[in-house]
This record gives structure tokens, C-alpha cells and sequence, in this order.
């Protein structure tokens, strides 16, 4: 997940706007869907911590442990404000897992263990999404009564949520920009004067990500990648089970 750090207040006055105005304009459909895709953010989130706290963990850190955060408890993991903003706003976060790469297994530098530690997050999400299709094509394929059902339709619509939110949650992530993971993963790959560059400059950075959000331009630029993904998905999960959704 992404953190704003020094620069949350400003962050929740921005989206808390947005959120009004999203309640503003929320039908009962709105608000059932909402509910309905809870079990999805609750789980990416959850995973996507847990899967930073345990690569730290795995490369020596022990600090994720000491904190609690090596466990699958959505309470361990869950920052209330953000998850608010997640579900209303459609931007938010977790509760940040905090590290220090000084622990990490001299085997291989901080910097690509933060890389690691990094990319962990969007992995697991893949994971979970690659999870959740696969149970719903062995659903349609071997057991379709249940999703022609009354309260069949309902776990299709969450297990779809739940697909959907950790696909894009993971393609997300990886933007190369701060505050996301990718600008961690990537930064490894860059020259040490640009490194030095994009740390004088991060607070600009965060501004310009809000930008994007705000303006709807980071929707229009990370939309069809996610589609994309998601169309992929269910294509190769229909070739293995022999069935086509899409």
C-alpha cells in the first residue's frame, strides 16, 4: 500500500472533500456494492501488509514481528481513515509496516531489500486475485447452481470485487512514483544522481500524484492496464478450465 507521511493532513482534507461529495451522490445501488466489495478491500489490504511484514521478516528484519504485523488479522493491519478513503474515494492505504533495512541480511544490499520488501505488497495482490479466479471458474464450471442462486449472485459479485480490487491494487502499486511501491522497486535500477534528484524532490512528487488522482488522469493512464490484466486473467484461467467468460 502507499503512505503520505508528512504529508497526510493535507491528504485528508483533500479526499475527505471527496468523500462528501461521494456521499452526496451515493444511491442505495452505490451503497450496496460498497458493502458488497468490503470483503475484497479488507482482504487486499490485509495481505498486501502482511506481505510486506514477512519478506522484511525473511531478510532479517525482526521489527514487522515486534510490532505485530506478522499475522493475517485485518485489525493488525487496517488504518481507519484510509480504508474509509479507500472504499468511498477509491485511494487510501493501510497502516504502514515500518522496517529498518540495517537488519537486513548482509547478503544483499538495504536498497534491494526495500526493493523486496516492496514488491512483496503487489505480488501478494496478484496472488490473491490469481486465488479468487481460480475458485470462481472451479464455482462456474463444476457447481453453476450456486451462482444462478439468490444468494449466489451475491459471492459472485465478491469474489469479482474481490479479483478486481487486488488486481488493481497491485497494478497500482507498482507506479514508479512516490508515495507507491513501485518508486521503491524502481529505484534500484536508477543512477545515483537521479536517486539523489528524486529525494530532493519527493515532496513534488507526492504533489503530483495527488495531481493525477485528483484530476482523474491517473484513472485514465492505470485503467486499461488493469483491464488488460484482468481480461488476461480470464482467459487463461478459461483455457485451463474450458470455459470462456470474456
Amino acid at each position: 500500500m502507499f503512505y503520505f507521511g508528512d504529508n497526510k493532513k493535507i491528504v485528508y482534507i483533500i479526499l475527505a472533500v471527496l468523500v462528501v461529495s461521494s456521499l452526496a451522490r451515493m444511491t442505495q445501488d452505490t451503497l450496496l456494492g460498497i458493502l458488497l466489495s468490503l470483503p475484497g478491500v479488507i482482504i487486499a489490504i490485509t495481505f498486501h501488509e502482511f506481505a510486506h511484514a514477512f519478506m522484511a521478516y525473511k531478510l532479517g528484519d525482526d521489527t514487522p514481528k515486534m510490532q505485530g504485523r506478522l499475522n493475517l488479522n485485518p485489525l493488525s493491519h487496517m488504518d481507519p481513515v484510509g480504508i474509509v478513503l479507500l472504499i468511498f474515494a477509491h485511494i487510501g492505504w493501510g497502516k504502514p509496516v515500518e522496517i529498518n533495512p540495517r537488519n537486513f541480511d548482509r547478503k544483499i544490499t538495504m536498497e534491494k531489500g526495500e526493493a523486496l520488501v516492496s514488491i512483496a505488497g503487489p505480488l501478494m495482490n496478484f496472488l490473491i486475485a490469481i486465488i479468487f479466479t481460480i475458485i470462481y471458474f472451479v464455482i462456474v464450471k463444476f457447481i453453476p447452481v450456486i451462482i444462478l442462486s439468490e444468494y449466489g449472485k451475491i459471492i459472485e459479485i465478491i469474489l469479482l470485487s474481490t479479483i478486481s480490487v487486488n488486481v488493481g491494487l497491485g497494478v497500482f502499486n507498482l507506479i514508479p512514483i512516490p508515495p507507491l511501491d513501485g518508486s521503491k522497486i524502481f529505484r534500484m535500477f536508477m543512477p545515483y544522481n537521479v536517486k539523489s534528484w528524486l529525494d530532493k524532490y519527493q515532496s513534488i512528487f507526492y504533489m503530483i500524484f495527488l495531481i493525477l488522482w485528483v484530476t482523474g488522469l491517473l484513472g485514465i493512464i492505470v485503467s486499461p492496464v488493469i483491464d488488460v490484466v484482468e481480461v488476461v486473467l480470464f482467459k487463461l484461467m478459461g483455457f485451463i478450465f474450458g470455459i470462456q467468460l470474456i
